[in-house]
């Protein structure tokens, strides 16, 4: 690892990942036989002389989608969603092919706009705002609290549900024992947690590999988060909007 990467101590550990596999887990020991999974992306460099969303894995962030990958039940099949910068497809690609390689059974992976920063109207301002907030879950909660121009940055609960009703859809056409990852980044991770409900913004933070879950039980569709959160879908949103 390059000494420009940025990459800090904690941006190391080896527990990267472990929480969405227990969440996962728990899910389908529960009782849903079909899953999507939304994921942040794995362990990245933090070179900022270029483009934030350019920023690629670091060779550690690989280890760990194949540790992740190597984890998951192999009774599912998994195919792969993402984000479209190059991280966020090589996450899902070297998770699922981990997941192959020990006998899970995988499908494609495929780039999709709508797990990228799709609620930014104008990255250089949505930039700007973003470092002018105290960190992430800052940004966010000034956004839920409606503190940036509606011409910059797409109404937090519109982008909440716009990407629930794509992650609902994914849901509705899976066959039992199938699993869609999506990996996306930090930021909508903190959207889809405090807008639909699961913990606020200003709670644990959302390390690499952190997921939320959305999964079908007696008849109601449920969002979970590995931090103890889970909401009816339905609910949360008509709270939201």
């Amino acid at each position: 690892m390059s000494s420009d990467d940025g990459v800090k101590p904690e941006h190391l550990s080896e527990h990267f990942g472990d929480a969405t596999i227990d969440l996962v887990n728990g899910v389908f020991t529960d009782g849903a036989d079909k899953a999507v999974l939304l994921m942040r992306h794995s362990a990245r460099t933090f070179d900022r002389s270029i483009n934030d969303l350019e920023n690629p894995l670091t060779e550690h962030g690989r280890n760990l989608c194949v540790k992740l990958g190597q984890k998951l039940p192999k009774h599912l099949t998994i195919k792969g969603y993402a984000s479209p910068p190059e991280r966020c497809v090589e996450t899902a690609e070297k998770t699922i092919a981990a997941h192959a390689e020990k006998g899970g059974a995988s499908g494609r992976t495929r780039p999709v706009e709508a797990l990228g920063i799709f609620y930014s109207l104008d990255h250089q301002r949505m930039w700007k705002m973003l470092s002018g907030s105290n960190g992430l879950a800052d940004f966010v909660g000034r956004w839920f609290d409606k503190a940036f121009p509606t011409d910059a940055l797409l109404s937090p609960a519109l982008a909440v549900e716009t990407l629930m009703r794509v992650l609902e859809a994914k849901l509705d056409v899976l066959d039992p024992c199938h699993l869609d990852l999506c990996v996306t980044h930090d930021m909508t991770i903190f959207m889809m947690r405090h807008g639909m409900g699961l913990e606020s913004c200003y709670g644990p933070d959302v390390e690499f590999l952190d997921g939320l879950v959305l999964f079908e039980k007696d008849g109601k569709k449920l969002f979970r988060s590995h931090h103890g959160g889970e909401v009816e879908v339905r609910e949360a949103l008509a709270r939201l909007l």
